[in-house]
């Protein structure tokens, strides 16, 4: 009979989903990309990086990308002029617990930080610490913390001593 059949608008998913794509119930529901977290908030992106856990220390190299005025129109310019002129990534070696970073247009692997696991400074919660104190001049006063949030994508946060710079996305 026709009319005990389903209607295709009202077998549609009709759950509502918050900025960090959860369902109502607080289940993560979609994969992140760089263009989305560019468009989060910066409160989003802090709920989205204290959701998650360290995860492993990532080996071998990364696309990065700066996360720069999250959430506003420029954010991905901002993104983009970073990745073409200054900052490409990382490559890390996870069994010597170092990493260099892809810095200039053609790519240079330069900036050496430590890499260990230690509580975060924005949650407590145990983060994977890019340190760079003891290996660099240059940023000597920078410490990375990264967590994954999607296999081989990692969420990253940059601090100057103990004040929070910006975020970063970390592409294997």
């Amino acid at each position: 009979m026709i009319a005990n059949r389903p209607d295709s608008n009202n077998t549609r998913d009709k759950t509502k989903r918050d900025t960090l794509g959860r369902d109502s119930g607080g289940v993560h529901e979609m994969a992140y990309d760089v263009t989305q977290l560019l468009t989060m908030s910066q409160s989003d992106l802090d709920k989205l990086f204290s959701e998650h856990e360290a995860g492993p220390i990532p080996d071998g190299q990364a696309d990065g990308t700066a996360i720069i005025a999250p959430g506003t129109a420029v954010s991905k310019d901002i993104a983009a002029f970073i990745s073409n002129f200054a900052w490409q990534g990382k490559v890390f070696d996870a069994k010597a617990g170092y990493l260099k970073n892809r810095i200039l247009p053609f790519g240079l692997n330069a900036i050496i930080a430590k890499v260990y696991k230690a509580p975060s400074w924005l949650d407590g919660k145990e983060c994977i610490v890019l340190d760079y104190s003891e290996t660099s001049i240059v940023a000597h006063w920078i410490r990375d913390e990264i967590r994954m949030i999607e296999p081989k994508f990692y969420l990253g946060k940059v601090y100057w001593d103990k004040a929070r710079l910006i975020d970063f996305a970390l592409q294997f």
